[in-house]
């Protein structure tokens, strides 16, 4: 497993304190997403649409706008495992330790390959396709390095402010 402590326990938050995304952020996901991939993005976990929607700006603020369809939709394989906030940790924790666990922690543990196969069925562009599929793990040769990077800064947003400062 590559992400660190630090990184998971940044997610259990980031999961347990999740809202729903607003009209507004929902109406520009549409916009940067082709219809077949909003229907997936819409169908993920509310914490997994915050987060994507997060790390979404991240790009745009990078003047990247057009990776936004691989950040939104790098988890999409997680919503198959059907675990909640502590399935997620749970899972986690027994991948990081070793540990195989039952079935819906191994579909949450390998949800990159799981949700790359079903954006390929549905035609995904290449990268889209491979940063959910490889996202926890080596950046593959098709994705530069700069790409690479800014889409794993990305993954991993800086908090809003309102979030930093308890309000």
């Amino acid at each position: 497993m590559s992400r660190s402590p630090i990184h998971l326990v940044s997610r259990f938050f980031d999961v347990a304190l999740s809202r729903p995304l607003d009209p507004t952020e929902r109406a520009t996901v549409a916009l940067w997403l082709e219809p077949k991939l909003f229907e997936l993005f819409r169908q993920q976990p509310v914490a997994d649409q915050r987060h994507a929607y997060r790390g979404a700006q991240v790009v745009v603020e990078a003047g990247r706008e057009d990776l936004c369809p691989a950040v939104l939709m790098h988890d999409v394989g997680k919503r198959h495992s059907g675990l909640g906030v502590f399935g997620r940790v749970f899972a986690t924790l027994a991948a990081y330790l070793g540990i195989s666990g039952g079935n819906s922690f191994r579909v949450h543990n390998n949800h990159g390959p799981i949700g790359a196969k079903e954006l390929e069925k549905r035609n995904a562009d290449e990268l889209v396709v491979e940063f959910a599929h490889f996202h926890a793990g080596e950046r593959p040769e098709s994705i530069d390095p700069e790409t690479w990077d800014l889409l794993l800064m990305a993954d991993s947003p800086p908090k809003p402010r309102a979030l930093l400062s308890g309000r």
